[in-house]
Formats: C-alpha cells, structure tokens, sequence
C-alpha cells in the first residue's frame, strides 16, 4: 500500500477568465496532518471543491487511495472515504446535534426504501446502531450535553465541533477542515488543535485549510501555499516559514 493517500494531478479550474487553480500537484500522505495555506482568493476552497464533488476540474485530477477519484458528486466523494466541513457553517439548524450527526452516518447504512417504509427488524437495528455512533462522536467532540438541542442554538465553538464529528460520521480516510478556527478565541482554538491531533492519531488523515498560521505551523506535518490559484511550495513547515516567495504573498515581513 503507498503512504500517498492522496495526490493531486496539474488540476486546474477556470471561472471565465479567472484561472481559480493553475495546474496545482501535490500529495497528501496517509496519517499526516497537511495544511493548505494562502491568501484570500489563493484557490484553497476552490481545491477543497474540485476534490469533493462540487466542482469538476477544468484540467488534471485526483488519485485517491490507489484509484483514480471519480467524485462528481458530494455524496460520491463521501462514499469514498472524504468527509469535509465548510467555511460557513452549514448545519441543519432546526435538527438536534444528535440528528446532524445522524445524518452524516447515514452514508454508510445499507436500509433501502422498503425498510423505511415498514421499519423491519433489519432497519431498527441499524437506527440504534446509527444513534449509538452518533452519541459516541458527540462525547469524542466533548459536545455530548449538547445532544438534545437545536444547532442553531449551539455556541459558535460547538457548532464547529458538531461540523467535525457529523464529518467523522462518515467514517473518512481524509478528513478535510476548511477554515475551522475561523471565529473561534484563543482558548477554542487550542482545544480544536488537541481534537485535530486526537483525530490524526486514531488513524485519520486530515487536510487543513486554515488562516491561523501559529496553529498551522505548530501543527501540520506538511504544509502547502497557494497564491493566484498555483502552487509556491509545498514542504514542512520550518521551510514553508522561511521561504521569500510565501513571505512575500502571505505572512509578510
């Protein structure tokens, strides 16, 4: 088995005249925590896109654990072992935090329409089976007093947490964050980097966009940076930090 979990192949997309991602490569190993980084408008989500369904390149593309990725569809995407969470927040408000999680788990569930419509003994079971995960990520995210009310009312901190563990509902080999500390204080922010690192060592990879450059650098085995929709380096992050083309583009002097 390779230890590239996922590789990107010169993947390109185009909005008009906006070259969003020019011929990007890199490569995602399993078991690693990687950071993708740059300015706004860099590409980054655009990225995150193209490889989980929304958007289908415009050139190149992906291989994901020894196959070609054929993820023309979130659904596909999630099938095949990549869960993500979004830059805004996109829960289902009006549903439990044990419901969201739920739904997540549902991409790996095996009742079809006739079980749903009669509720036989096959169904009732995976319901329960279904619960019992969804309550054991809720604790794993420290989230599970939260069970019982609506998103909506969650805290900013904990609907970001219940983002990540419907995410890991899905069961992914690559656990895709965009921007998850984004609006989160100080304290937050270093209880999702102790989540981050409990993820990666139970055995899932975890791919990090992400503004907060001390969090990053202080966490990511692997970093990359984007600017203008193509690639500037991709290293480790002592070499990321000292490099003159990603000062120059985004931490500055």
């Amino acid at each position: 088995m390779s230890d590239i979990l996922l590789q990107a192949n010169a993947v390109a997309k185009h909005f008009g005249g906006v070259k969003a991602l020019r011929d990007v490569s890199l490569s995602i190993r399993r078991g690693e925590v990687y950071g993708l980084i740059g300015p706004n408008g860099a590409g980054k989500t655009t990225f995150f896109n193209c490889m989980t369904g929304l958007y289908i390149p415009d050139g190149g593309g992906f291989t994901f654990d020894g196959v070609a990725l054929q993820a023309d569809a979130p659904h596909r995407a999630a099938e095949l072992g990549i869960a993500r969470t979004f830059q805004n927040i996109r829960l289902f408000g009006n549903m439990t935090a044990l419901e969201n999680v739920m739904v997540g788990r549902h991409v790996r569930t095996k009742a079809g329409v006739f079980g749903a419509m009669f509720l036989n003994r096959a169904t009732r079971d995976e319901e329960a089976a279904i619960r019992q995960r969804a309550v054991e990520l809720l604790h794993y995210v420290d989230i599970a007093d939260r069970a019982d009310d609506l998103a909506k009312n969650l805290s900013y901190g904990d609907q970001r947490r219940l983002e990540i563990a419907r995410a890991l509902a899905t069961e992914p080999k690559l656990l895709c964050l965009d921007e998850p500390a984004a609006g989160m204080n100080a304290t937050e922010t270093e209880e999702l980097r102790v989540l981050i690192e409990g993820i990666r060592k139970d055995g899932t990879t975890v791919l990090l966009i992400e503004h907060d450059v001390k969090l990053v650098m202080g966490l990511c085995d692997r970093v990359a940076v984007l600017d203008y929709g193509a690639l500037v380096i991709e290293d480790v992050p002592a070499v990321v930090q000292k490099d003159q083309r990603v000062i120059e583009a985004y931490l500055g002097a």
